[in-house]
């Protein structure tokens, strides 16, 4: 058993300080066992505590509504094991994200499972109080619409409906528990932003934006905990906690062009939230002017190729961009999203691959559209609120929100 101030991922350490620190490792192997369960003596096994410390973590998660009894499971010798599981409904998180022209919230569960998605138009230079104003009426109107399922789900004769998968609340049914307690709200929209101090930089598109604190004055008017992040860095960080641990690229193509980097598992972020702004390299040093005031930026590049209908120079330039990514990094893998590229998945996938191809000094990175849900920004997002509470400050990496 290792013991000290950063045990590594799903090892315990029996000591008063780290109790909350425990208490997320079971929590995340409960979460990733399912609905079948997990005992306590698994528990004990894969965290390195000691039974007697498994066994008042689980009792105060159960007292909690966090954990609830999954049944029995047969052992190899004494009384069957009692197996335990994660109740998803016992919490949830809001996640947003602020497009230039559309504003997507979605509630999700602890399981990280959508329970209730808005999407509105949206319009992003409105100003800074009527964007508050109306994020703020989307986060209500989103966790309404969570109640009103919740409670369809619960009402007599009901079953759970394809779209808002139930978790059994802590008497062991198979209805939802309600709504359960909100931890949070996560926004995510484009930068460059500071996300440690929650304010906004000069947005591309938006320069009026620049400083203004967008995670305090939501908070205020929500009475809830806000966390802020690029929309690029909160799909990534979606990305990263279901994948391998390794490292990859996410290039965002939609109202503008950005990347989330995942470098070894963990979100790259830098000091100042300033990795990603992949848009903004300058591959023609007399190109056309972006929003930024520079010239020949990829995204203006690749946006005008977009907007005149020319999809195979749009993918050539991203694959331009992505094979620096790939030279500098040394990436494992390239991920595609945004509106652009679900509309023609195959075309971004195979130019953006070709380039990558035709430049590689070594084996060929492979390219995918990214497997982040139906709305991976927002999705994300949520995540934000979500992954400190089951013990994954290591997917923050640089610049974790504090």
């Amino acid at each position: 058993m290792r013991t000290g101030v950063n045990p590594g991922p799903h090892t315990g350490a029996n000591l008063p300080s780290l109790r909350s620190h425990n208490s997320a490792l079971v929590l995340d192997l409960l979460r990733t066992a399912g609905e079948g369960g997990i005992s306590r003596l698994e528990l004990a096994e894969s965290t390195g505590l000691t039974p007697q410390a498994v066994s008042k973590i689980t009792a105060r998660l159960r007292a909690e509504g966090l954990a609830a009894g999954a049944g029995q499971r047969a052992s190899t010798g004494g009384k069957p094991r009692t197996v335990l599981r994660l109740v998803p409904a016992a919490a949830h998180a809001v996640g947003l994200h602020l497009d230039r022209d559309e504003l997507t919230a979605v509630v999700v569960d602890l399981a990280g499972t959508p329970v209730a998605v808005l999407t509105a138009p949206f319009d992003l230079g409105a100003g800074a109080a009527e964007v508050v104003e109306t994020a703020a009426a989307q986060v209500e109107s989103v966790r309404a619409e969570a109640e009103r399922r919740a409670k369809a789900s619960n009402a007599p004769g009901a079953t759970d409906a394809p779209d808002t998968p139930g978790a059994a609340n802590p008497a062991g049914t198979s209805k939802q528990a309600g709504p359960g307690r909100l931890l949070g709200v996560g926004v995510a929209l484009p930068g460059p932003l500071d996300h440690t101090a929650g304010v906004l930089g000069r947005v591309t598109g938006f320069p009026r934006w620049d400083g203004f604190p967008l995670r305090d004055g939501l908070a205020a008017r929500l009475g809830l905990p806000v966390v802020l992040d690029k929309d690029t860095n909160a799909a990534a960080l979606g990305l990263a906690l279901r994948g391998p641990g390794d490292s990859f690229a996410y290039l965002h193509l939609g109202t503008g062009l950005g990347a989330g980097l995942v470098l070894g598992g963990a979100l790259y972020r830098g000091d100042r939230t300033g990795a990603g702004e992949f848009g903004h390299q300058v591959i023609q040093l007399d190109g056309p002017l972006c929003d930024c005031g520079n010239r020949g930026c990829i995204e203006a590049l690749c946006m005008a190729a977009v907007a005149r209908g020319d999809l195979a120079e749009a993918a050539r330039v991203l694959g331009a961009g992505a094979a620096n990514l790939v030279g500098l990094l040394d990436i494992d893998r390239v991920l595609l999203g945004g509106r652009a590229v679900v509309a023609a998945e195959e075309r971004f996938v195979t130019g953006v691959g070709a380039v990558l191809d035709e430049r590689a000094r070594g084996p060929v990175v492979p390219v995918a559209v990214a497997d982040g849900g139906t709305h991976p920004v927002a999705e994300g997002a949520a995540q934000l609120v979500l992954a400190p509470v089951f013990g994954h400050a290591r997917v923050f990496g640089r610049g974790r929100p504090g």
